[in-house]
């Protein structure tokens, strides 16, 4: 029996008006093979949360150029806690500076994938750590 595809909610929160990135790293997740909720621009961890809960994903990948990604981070790690969510893989990409990954690998992010990433070490990853 083939294994069920990995499903994956690739988010954009805050205020970052850029979303180029988010959507190759989107189509590159699709032709993987992976199933992929794109949320669009401007979401909150609220509104994160419950597409997560709504689509029943594996994966939430945040998309962040702003340098929000701290904050932004530790409330969805938090509300993951709240909603007992915890078993969701977390990862990040975009603009995450060297000096921050420990932080946030401390907080519960599992995957950080700054800028200029080769895909197939995200889609590795994933794959490894969901099935």
């Amino acid at each position: 029996m083939k294994d069920r595809r990995i499903r994956v909610l690739v988010a954009k929160p805050g205020l970052d008006g850029h979303d180029r990135g988010a959507k190759v790293v989107a189509q590159a997740l699709r032709d993987a093979g992976m199933e992929v909720i794109y949320t669009g621009l401007h979401q909150t961890i609220d509104q994160i949360i419950s597409a997560a809960i709504q689509e029943n994903v594996d994966v939430i990948g945040l998309s962040i150029l702003s340098g929000a990604h701290i904050p932004l981070c530790e409330k969805l790690m938090s509300r993951l806690k709240d909603e007992n969510l915890s078993d969701i893989l977390v990862v990040v990409g975009g603009v995450i500076p060297k000096k921050d990954v420990r932080k946030l690998k401390d907080m519960g992010i599992k995957g950080i994938f700054p800028g200029g990433t080769p895909f197939a070490e995200s889609i590795r990853f994933m794959r490894e750590k969901v099935h």
